[in-house]
């Protein structure tokens, strides 16, 4: 399984929205965690079941650094998370808060995957360290988003890769373009053929003989022949 879709409908789902309006800066968002998740940044953190609110820190990136607050009487008490994440899309937005989740080797809460406020299209894909992205990958045989760095100002240049099932790298850039089909390959490496040149009269092919030169030798004989019997006769 790759995960759970995380909707505010009902109590049975591992995260609710208690408020689904978001900022229009930073998209906080508040939610209510009914069980523990894990999220991933500067450092690993197990979020325990309450009251948590989400925000973006910067809006000046395709990479985002993410913080999650502990809520008490609705007020940000405490920064708990700070997480990596690079914006990631949907086709239909939703009126309620969508939060995704990978699973994750067995007896490990699930991982946090992707936050959508309320009716945007736009939301954050989490950051994973590698070690973590491999073992969520080979659990779930599906890419997970992984970076090498440890710090916010380091993640703002470091590279963001995808983790394969198989433990192997793969640049982020590569992971959504579609390979050419082996008959366009094959035809790209073809050599062409020899073109003759144009306005180059070609040379006229030699046509197969149609009859033995025997048969004309032996007319020739034949009316030299004749002509010695002719003379004789009239001399």
């Amino acid at each position: 399984m790759l995960g759970k879709v995380l909707a505010v409908t009902g109590g049975f789902l591992l995260l609710l929205t208690s408020v689904a309006s978001a900022d229009a800066v930073t998209k906080r968002t508040v939610v209510t965690i009914n069980e523990p998740v894990i999220v991933s940044g500067v450092r690993q953190v197990t979020l325990q079941p309450g009251v948590y609110a989400i925000k973006i820190l910067n809006t000046s990136h395709t990479k985002n650094i993410v913080l999650f607050y502990t809520l008490v009487n609705g007020r940000e008490e405490k920064e708990v998370a700070t997480v990596f994440a690079i914006n990631n899309y949907r086709l239909f937005p939703t009126e309620k808060t969508v939060l995704t989740t990978w699973e994750t080797p067995l007896g490990n809460p699930p991982a946090l995957r992707a936050w959508f406020p309320s009716g945007d299209r736009w939301g954050q894909e989490f950051v994973y360290p590698k070690g973590l992205a491999a073992k969520i990958a080979k659990e779930t045989g599906a890419k997970v988003l992984t970076s090498p760095a440890v710090k916010e100002e380091e993640f703002i240049e470091a590279p963001v890769t995808e983790v394969e099932p198989t433990g192997k790298e793969v640049p982020l850039e590569e992971a959504y373009v579609e390979p050419a089909p082996a008959v366009e390959e094959e035809l790209a490496n073809a050599e062409p053929g020899p073109v003759a040149p144009v306005g180059e009269p070609r040379p006229p092919e030699p046509l197969p003989a149609t009859a033995s030169p025997i048969f004309a030798i032996g007319l020739i004989g034949l009316m030299i022949g004749s002509t010695g019997v002719l003379l004789r006769r009239i001399s």
